[in-house]
């Protein structure tokens, strides 16, 4: 039976590319409709070509008072994906404050912000929501050269459930999806390296990296009414990576 989302307004971030760029395509494939955001105006431009109707919108969410302009006048949004992310991988003893700060700026401020902002909106509407938060296997286990990467997922997590217990009485669920390595233009580009990824494909029992639409899938199942008993949860798409 396929999903409706009919009547339904969803903001997803990080949509130029991946798995946001996917999940706004499906949303709006299933009568949402979409607002997507992105850094990058040219990803966000042959999305609409592709998608006619999906809306568009250019900030860089790492930034808060940009953030804060582009969003302040968004319109009721019911449905957010947290999506938008930044992977800069550096072995613990190299990690710069550059990179510390985008990183938490991006992975974690921008989901504090943008679910504050849709939030608040839902609660004046008085209308129920949800919200999935994009995290990663790579919240609950140590992955070599990924310190501030493991990190900002774990507080993505730790938000989430935090969120779940608050704005649960708001009829709003917030649940996270945990991915392992996902074959994006970032993932190939980061696990190219046969040397790097053997070692991770044999600790996955399904002997393989996900693609972009089971994690979209598991998106979508969560957004949905059929998950309306989930909140503050972590749905693991990860092959099996962490059963060990």
């Amino acid at each position: 039976m396929e999903q409706s989302f009919a009547g339904r307004r969803a903001l997803v971030t990080g949509a130029g590319k991946g798995i946001g760029r996917d999940t706004a395509k499906a949303l709006f494939a299933s009568g949402a409709q979409v607002v997507a955001v992105s850094r990058t105006q040219e990803d966000l431009t042959s999305l609409a070509q592709e998608s006619p109707g999906i809306e568009t919108l250019c900030v860089d969410l790492g930034d808060w008072e940009a953030t804060e302009r582009a969003l302040s006048n968004i319109g009721p949004v019911d449905l957010l994906v947290n999506n938008a992310g930044v992977a800069l991988l550096q072995p613990f003893l190299e990690v710069t404050k550059e990179a510390c700060e985008r990183s938490f700026d991006v992975n974690y401020r921008s989901v504090v912000q943008v679910s504050q902002i849709v939030s608040r909106g839902l609660i004046a509407r008085g209308a129920p929501g949800a919200i999935v938060n994009v995290s990663s296997q790579a919240s609950q286990c140590a992955i070599k050269d990924h310190a501030i990467y493991c990190s900002t997922k774990s507080a993505m997590d730790m938000l989430t459930k935090v969120m779940a217990l608050e704005l649960g009485p708001h009829k709003i669920r917030v649940n996270t999806v945990n991915p392992t390595v996902v074959m994006t233009a970032m993932g190939r580009a980061n696990w190219s390296d046969a040397q790097k990824s053997e070692p991770m494909l044999k600790r996955i029992p399904l002997g393989k990296f996900a693609e972009v639409e089971d994690v979209v899938n598991s998106i979508l199942f969560l957004l949905s009414d059929r998950s309306a008993m989930t909140t503050g949860s972590a749905l693991l798409v990860d092959g099996g990576y962490l059963v060990g």
